[in-house]
């Protein structure tokens, strides 16, 4: 049988392309598709779909398990009176929000839902193949990372829309969880402590494919219940300022960095960085931090596997765009957005990424563009950058 591979990256350089091939070129692989934002990333190039047979690779998902993006819209007429009190309200979001590598939640400021949601998600974990000490993490300290942003290109961001609707968007995926087990399962793949960061596969009927797919669905669980979290936390600081209750929907929140079994068959959709979008599905795409983010309905489009991008790509490397821009560039395509902008998120400029508006176009056979999100505030946290930012 003949792999179909479909390439839609916009001006990939020869890192990515050659990423992309060493994973098209596993055996297990059946299909895969390169989208318009792809560019060299973590084993597997960011922006990659990669369908396989009976495996799962757990480098190929990498440490960021769950990193996707949450929508809700604020009902009511707030626009003006958020950008009136802009300054108060980024510091009491900072304030209810751990961000950056490292930075944790009190167990004491999680939320009741975040608590019950998170006991939900591991007692049904346990019932599952698991490892005795991964159950010790997830009973221990791991519930300290629900409820915070990290570091990279993960944030916060509340924006609006053409018709005057706000609106909260969050960034981020399942934090120190995702990176405990990519490193645990990646080593157990791998057969050793080093050099494992390679392309090791599990099979889906192994013991340690079982125990992978079973903390692997945790860990999209909690990545969900991560963003659920802050997104409360944010409406918990906007009523403080305001003075007044916020009536919220949910439009849409979902991981874009997984492996999820295909209903068809024994397929495996490992998405690294790609937005899922069957016909009908929401989804989010962000741009920059000056272009905010756009809404999406899927085509269901089989040439892209039913993806789209998860972000506009990177242009410049974070080592490259340290270098290449100054704060005053930084600061001057920044007007009129209170945000985080700083020598600690210089590499995460406008600038640093591909043109949003090419990237959507690239992919309007892929998604349908609801509207777009325009920022009023971000928030990012600041340096020390891990491997699970992308």
């Amino acid at each position: 049988m003949k792999k179909i591979i479909n390439n839609f990256a916009l001006d990939p350089d020869e890192a990515t392309l050659s990423q992309f091939a060493h994973c098209c070129n596993q055996e297990f692989v059946e299909k895969a598709a390169l989208m318009p934002d792809a560019h060299s990333g973590y084993v597997a190039p960011i922006g990659a779909v990669l369908v396989t047979k009976d495996y799962v690779v757990p480098s190929w998902v990498g440490y960021d398990i769950g990193c996707g993006v949450i929508a809700i819209e604020l009902k009511g007429s707030l626009v003006e009176k958020i950008r009136a009190h802009e300054t108060e309200i980024f510091k009491a979001v900072k304030g209810k929000v751990p961000m950056g590598v490292g930075e944790t939640s009190e167990p004491k400021s999680i939320t009741k839902e975040g608590r019950e949601g998170y006991e939900k998600l591991l007692e049904k974990f346990k019932k599952s193949p698991h490892k005795k000490e991964i159950v010790q993490f997830l009973e221990g300290k791991a519930k300290r990372h629900l409820g915070s942003l990290g570091a990279g290109n993960h944030f916060i961001e509340i924006g609006y829309s053409e018709d005057g609707k706000a609106w909260i968007v969050i960034h981020s995926g399942s934090r120190g969880v995702g990176y405990k087990v990519a490193e645990f399962y990646m080593k157990k793949s791998a057969g050793k402590e080093k050099e494992f960061e390679q392309t090791f596969p599990l099979h889906k009927d192994s013991e340690n494919g079982k125990e992978y797919l079973n903390i692997l669905e945790f860990g999209l669980g909690f990545a969900l219940l991560n963003r659920m979290e802050m997104g409360r936390k944010v409406i918990e600081a906007l009523e403080e300022v305001l003075k007044k209750k916020i009536e919220w929907e949910l439009w849409v929140n979902k991981n874009h960095n997984h492996a999820v079994p295909d209903p068809e068959g024994d397929l495996f959709i490992h998405r690294k960085g790609a937005t899922p979008a069957k016909k009908g599905e929401r989804g989010v795409i962000p741009g920059n931090m000056r272009d905010g983010s756009f809404l999406v309905e899927g085509l269901g489009n089989k040439d892209f596997l039913e993806s789209s991008s998860h972000g506009a790509g990177r242009k410049y490397s974070r080592t490259q765009a340290q270098k290449e821009f100054t704060m005053e560039q930084f600061r001057e395509t920044m007007k009129g957005i209170k945000g985080t902008v700083s020598e600690g998120t210089i590499d995460e400029a406008p600038m640093a990424y591909k043109d949003i508006f090419d990237v959507m176009d690239a992919q309007k056979k892929s998604v349908k563009i609801v509207c777009q999100i325009k920022p009023l505030i971000n928030w990012k946290g600041e340096k020390r950058r891990g491997k699970g930012n992308k």
